[in-house]
């Protein structure tokens, strides 16, 4: 059995919203020289296999790897934080009903989780409670920061009790990496930026007291806990010497939070993924290989099922786990 906890889908027909709010640069979808091209206005912002967007496709890729389950999340381009919040609203309610419906069509391979517009807390819980009471959603996937404030701002603690009250999971993934307009030769904003976007999340939460404040949020980070694993040692260092600096918000060491949140599995190594199994616990992995895309595992789980061939663990990382996260039996 296997769930894959981290995979990413869009619509293949989508509004052209620049034209219809008159401003931004909304993402919609057009097929041009016989490829599917995602559009930032009248811009080619990026080419997408049919995979992306084609659930039948997606399905019968999903059985060439072994892959029973995917979670479906949209792409964090989409996520439009920086849209009028009413427009944000629009789109993710949009996108919403799109997984749901995909969701609908083949309930034993989907697990649709939600969008919502975060740069506006009261709209956000309120397509919160509509994805988790009318869409049946288990969970949301929301951004590493918002519009540039970290995740421990008090203005999001209303979400997260609401969330916690809901049962609601929530999928952190990183977007708008920090320092990314310096740093865009090599790809580096994905290769360096989003592990340390994925850290800052983590560390904003720990440090922001979220975890303490709201103890039984089930919250999961992408991309196997970025750079945030490798360099607990540091973390907590910093924080014993200099608490005047780091534990301004919250006096619990950092690493008493390992074992309380989740990541997936992808680091793309053998020894990274033993590592973080051995630091974050055998409980709190679970498989996620960001497909369709090209940084994502190719073959979900295969990393796995090497490493831990014969092993109880196995099936944790492969399955067990992404249900607790979830919340589903």
């Amino acid at each position: 059995m296997k769930i894959d906890i981290h995979t990413h889908i869009m619509p293949d027909e989508m509004p052209n919203w620049v034209k219809k709010f008159g401003y931004g640069e909304f993402i919609h979808l057009e097929q041009r020289n016989c490829k599917a091209c995602m559009m930032k206005g009248d811009k080619v912002f990026r080419v997408v296999e049919n995979n992306c967007f084609d659930v039948k496709l997606r399905q019968k890729e999903m059985d060439e790897t072994g892959v029973n389950v995917q979670v479906l999340s949209t792409i964090p381009v989409l996520f439009n934080y920086w849209a009028k919040p009413k427009d944000g609203l629009e789109t993710s309610r949009f996108l919403n009903d799109h997984i749901a419906a995909s969701v609908i069509k083949f309930p034993q391979r989907f697990i649709g989780i939600g969008t919502v517009p975060l740069q506006d807390v009261d709209l956000a819980i309120a397509e919160m409670e509509r994805c988790v009471n009318e869409l049946k959603m288990p969970g949301l996937e929301i951004g590493s920061n918002i519009n540039g404030s970290n995740l421990s701002e008090e203005r999001f603690f209303p979400f997260y009790k609401r969330a916690e009250e809901l049962g609601c999971s929530l999928f952190v993934h990183p977007w708008e990496m920090m320092g990314e307009a310096q740093i865009q030769k090599y790809w580096l904003p994905w290769l360096v930026g989003m592990p340390a976007e994925t850290s800052r999340a983590i560390c904003s939460m720990i440090f922001g007291g979220v975890f303490e404040k709201f103890p039984k949020l089930n919250v999961a980070f992408a991309h196997g806990g970025g750079s945030f694993p490798a360099t607990i040692g540091r973390i907590e260092h910093g924080f014993n010497v200099r608490p005047d600096l780091v534990a301004v918000d919250n006096n619990v060491n950092p690493r008493n939070y390992l074992g309380k949140f989740w990541i997936d599995s992808l680091v793309h190594d053998r020894k990274t993924l033993h590592y973080i199994v051995d630091v974050m616990g055998e409980d709190k992995i679970c498989l996620g290989s960001d497909y369709p895309f090209p940084l994502g595992e190719h073959h979900p789980g295969r990393l796995i099922e090497d490493l831990y061939t014969g092993s109880a663990i196995k099936e944790k990382l492969l399955h067990v786990n992404a249900l607790k996260w979830l919340g589903i039996s």
